[in-house]
This record gives C-alpha cells, structure tokens and sequence, in this order.
C-alpha cells in the first residue's frame, strides 16, 4: 500500500498566472486645490475693495477729493493779500454759503464730512496696500532694484504722511479753533492766520514749510500713481512734468501767505 504524501501547494507557482493580471488602481474621489475657500470658518474675501485694483482706485478718488480741497483753500489763503476786510468777508462767506435757501453751515459742514471720509478712506487703502506688499514679499531682495518707488518721494512718503497728519492737527487747533493761536478763538480770522505766523513764533512758520514741503511729495507720488491707476500712463514724461508743476504750484500758494506775514508783507 502505498502512503500518499501530501506536499503544500506552492502558492506563487499557482498564484503565478493571477499575479500577471492587471489590477485595477483603487478609485480616488477628487479633492478639491486647498485655498481660502477650504479653511473651515473662513469665507473668501470678495469685492471691489478687497482687490489692490480696488484699493488703488479709492486712493485715487480719495485723492483727487484732497487736491480739489487743496486747490481751494490755497486761492482763500492768497485773499490776506487783498486786505483784512476781504480776507474775513471770504471766510463768512465759507459759513453761510447756500444760506437762506438751508442753514447756515450746512454745505462747509458737508464739506468738511467729505474730507473726514476721504482722508480716512485714503488713509485705509495705503495701509492695506502696503501690508498687502509686505505679505507677498516677505524676504527683501538681495540687491536693491532701482526704479520709481526707489526716488525719494516715495521714500519719504510713510514718514511724509505722519507730519502732515500731525500739521492737519496743530492747524485746526491754531487756525479753526484758536486753541493754541496767541489771539484765541475769539479773534477775527485775519488776526488769527497773523498772529500764527509773526516772527517770534518762526519755529510754527518753520513747522508749516516742513509739512508743505511733504505735502508737495506726497502730492507729486500721489498724482503720478493715480495716472497709473486710471490708465493714463501712456505720456510719461509729460504727467510726471505735469505732477510736479502741480505740486509746485500748491506748495508756493500756501507758502506765500505765512512768509509774507515772517517778513512784515501782511501786517
């Protein structure tokens, strides 16, 4: 009788045929791209506002709003040359303008609401812009490129801003409401702008040329960027000339006034 032996199944000579089969890739559902829209609790930030294109053009707006305001208040300044009389007539008609027909106020408190708005709004979109460039270019370059932003209007510009944020507000205290001026609120408009800028007080006029002189920088950086904004970029050297004549012109106006009142011109 003969034992039968049984000898294990050699299970990769008989698996040999199945392990040359092709074996189909498991199915992956799609994912969608990580971005904003995935983290959870966060919604994608969308708008005209929330672009730079968006933000770049309210800086323009903005800033165009303060040049027309710039534009005007220099031609009132250059009234102390026609005499006191003059000068305070301009200056109540500033407060009653529109009157009977509203209030009296009504449109320089309109104004002076615009202003706030636009300043504020000016100020919010260069903020965010800078931080913006920050973010999407956290390591400084190697080797300082040199183009337009490199000039020195623009170098100036972030500490530009703070002086003429801090002259906007001795200003008001001294000219609107007489607070820090020598003659009070109380006084007459002409004495007021006189009285703010009489030799004894030459560290004021100094403060005043200063801040004029930042305003004009600002201003010539800021005309040149809202004309590359609105597409109007094309005559370069002719917007750039015309910037600066602009800032020129603005900064002589307003500096006319107190040197001519420093010197004994505008007693």
């Amino acid at each position: 009788m003969t034992a039968t032996v049984d000898h294990p199944v050699d299970q990769g000579s008989a698996g040999r045929g199945q392990a040359t089969t092709p074996v189909p890739a498991p199915t992956r559902s799609a994912r969608p791209a990580p971005g904003p829209a995935a983290t959870p609790g966060r919604r994608p930030r969308r708008g005209l506002f929330a672009s730079s294109n968006g933000k770049k053009a309210v800086m323009a707006v903005t800033g165009a709003v303060l040049v027309l305001f710039l534009v005007g208040h220099m031609l009132g300044n250059l009234k102390i040359f026609l005499g006191a009389e003059e000068f305070n007539d301009y200056a109540e008609w500033l407060r009653t303008v529109g009157a009977p027909a509203v209030p009296g106020r009504t449109l320089l408190t309109i104004t002076e609401i615009v202003l706030v708005v636009s300043v504020a709004l000016h100020m919010w979109s260069a903020i965010s812009l800078a931080r913006r460039a920050v973010r999407a270019r956290p390591v400084k370059y190697a080797a300082r490129r040199r183009s337009q932003a490199s000039g020195y209007a623009t170098r100036t510009m972030r500490y530009g801003g703070v002086i003429i944020v801090l002259f906007v507000i001795w200003h008001l205290l001294d000219m609107t409401f007489g607070v820090v001026n020598p003659e009070g609120g109380d006084a007459t408009p002409y004495a007021r702008m006189v009285a703010g800028f009489q030799p004894s007080r030459w560290w004021i006029t100094l403060f005043y040329l200063v801040a004029l002189v930042m305003v004009g920088l600002h201003l010539r950086h800021g005309l040149w960027s809202a004309f590359q904004t609105l597409g109007l970029a094309r005559r370069r050297r002719a917007l750039k000339a015309g910037a600066a004549v602009v800032s020129a012109v603005l900064v002589l106006g307003f500096v006319a006034a107190p040197v001519a009142i420093m010197i004994g011109v505008v007693k």
